[in-house]
């Protein structure tokens, strides 16, 4: 019977192979366990904030009607918002008047043994832009209707410029407050490693007053006729820069 003979030079190389790679695993795992943390390193932040006037106004109308078939209460609804659409449109124009309609429902109402004894629903109107005395003005003209809210915030065009300048100004602190530190630390300059950057414009409007809770003299005008007083509120903006330098 003949046995199968294993070359020796090749088995030397497969050993000498295996104590190679093994050696190379071990002497890389301390080089990289062993690497030493970056050092003058800083990170910190830097932060603007700005106030500004609202430029923006939401006045919202609203309409309930009720009855024993939901055709009917259908009916009502739908002339009370032509009405007060018909009236809002006259003074609609792109960013200074812009008016939608925004909701519109019927749902039936149950009585004590679980059937329905009549139908209710409500439509509602937004009326919002710039010229917040047109839009007070309105107010005074739309009989159909009733205001169920009011709001004002920044406008988008408006926003997107006060956080570019509040966003600068963050910037420039940030860049003021590494060079300060980095002296402060002993070294003479710095170079950005990462830096980003965040705004917080408040995002919601300022809080609106719905028409079920706001004093009866309020509503008491709107409802004769006369103009809705309006003034807007201010609305912070905030931009925050947060990274890291490397000092020289």
């Amino acid at each position: 019977m003949m046995k199968h003979m294993q070359n020796p030079v090749s088995s030397r190389f497969s050993t000498s192979a295996a104590v190679l790679a093994a050696s190379l695993c071990v002497a890389a795992a301390p080089a990289f366990a062993d690497a030493p943390p970056p050092s003058g390193v800083l990170t910190l932040s830097a932060t603007a904030t700005t106030e500004v006037p609202q430029d923006w106004m939401r006045l919202s109308f609203a309409v309930q009607r009720e009855g024993a078939d939901a055709v009917g209460v259908q009916s009502q609804l739908k002339q009370a918002v032509d009405a007060a659409l018909a009236e809002a449109r006259k003074g609609a124009k792109p960013g200074q008047v812009e008016v939608q309609t925004t909701g519109f429902s019927i749902y039936p109402r149950y009585n004590s043994k679980g059937a329905i004894s009549g139908w209710q629903g409500r439509s509602e109107l937004l009326v919002e832009g710039r010229d917040m005395a047109a839009i007070g003005a309105l107010s005074g003209r739309i009989g159909t209707m009733t205001i169920s809210q009011v709001g004002y915030s920044l406008s988008r065009e408006a926003r997107e410029t006060v956080e570019a300048a509040v966003s600068a100004e963050a910037i420039t602190r940030f860049k003021a407050r590494a060079s300060e530190q980095a002296k402060l630390f002993g070294y003479g300059s710095y170079t950005l490693r990462e830096v980003s950057t965040s705004s917080d414009g408040g995002g919601v409007p300022q809080p609106m007053y719905r028409a079920a809770a706001a004093p009866k003299a309020m509503l008491s005008s709107a409802a004769d006729g006369e103009s809705l007083a309006v003034q807007a509120g201010k609305e912070s903006v905030t931009a925050t820069v947060t990274g890291s330098v490397q000092l020289k």
